[in-house]
């Protein structure tokens, strides 16, 4: 397999994904991704600082008695973390983040009450009129079991205690989020059958459908299944 990230890479920015963005529920692989398309393509880096969470393993614990908490740390997170890094003069002309600002409502709506949500509606909607979006969202789905087993095999204690249902409800979340989702470019990608992390086919072939045009909401076809 000929292999050229360079190519790839003016390919995409040729295209103006100069930002983008991979999503998806807990254990899909978005943040392994993120990190093999900057370490293929180059560019800048931007993570989801998820264990800077204090009420964090409280809430898997007791979500009801700590889902606000947890949402409102989570929000300002990563609020903060855009307008720092929208404020910092950056060399790289390729930025990818392994969420989307979004993330936080996403999972607002499954862990709180409605009174809960009214509230943090509120908050949420001003800090994200002043948030840059992507230019182009990659969508990582996987079906709860495969979820369930990537979570598990990969050991954070305090994620064991999912359950599937839980896991169901959330990614009922992130399709009817992705699935209106109107904001700009966004490819949607079934990954129950790929390993892009041990696997470079897997990993190149979807690199290079980002240098192709991307209109509205498309789902990604891999090639090597025909191979």
């Amino acid at each position: 397999m000929d292999v050229n990230y360079a190519d790839i890479r003016r390919g995409i920015l040729g295209r103006g994904y100069s930002r983008i963005a991979v999503e998806g529920s807990i254990g899909v692989g978005k943040t392994s991704l993120a990190r093999l398309v900057v370490k293929r393509l180059g560019g800048h880096l931007v993570e989801d600082r998820v264990d800077d969470n204090p009420f964090l393993e409280r809430f898997y614990e007791d979500t009801g008695a700590y889902g606000f908490q947890t949402q409102l740390v989570f929000l300002m997170n990563r609020y903060k973390q855009q307008l720092a890094f929208n404020q910092q003069d950056l060399f790289a002309d390729l930025v990818v983040f392994d969420y989307v600002f979004a993330r936080d409502r996403i999972f607002a709506n499954v862990n709180l009450s409605d009174d809960e949500l009214v509230l943090y509606e509120r908050v949420a909607s001003e800090l994200e009129a002043r948030v840059v979006r992507p230019d182009l969202v990659i969508y990582l789905q996987a079906s709860a079991p495969v979820l369930f087993d990537r979570i598990q095999s990969r050991g954070r204690g305090y994620e064991r205690s999912l359950s599937r249902d839980y896991l169901d409800a959330l990614n009922e979340a992130f399709n009817h989020y992705f699935f209106n989702y109107a904001a700009g470019p966004l490819l949607v990608v079934n990954t129950d059958a790929m390993d892009f992390v041990n696997d470079e086919r897997h990993f190149f072939d979807l690199v290079r459908r980002l240098a192709e045009p991307v209109l509205n909401t498309e789902l990604y076809v891999p090639t090597w299944e025909a191979r």
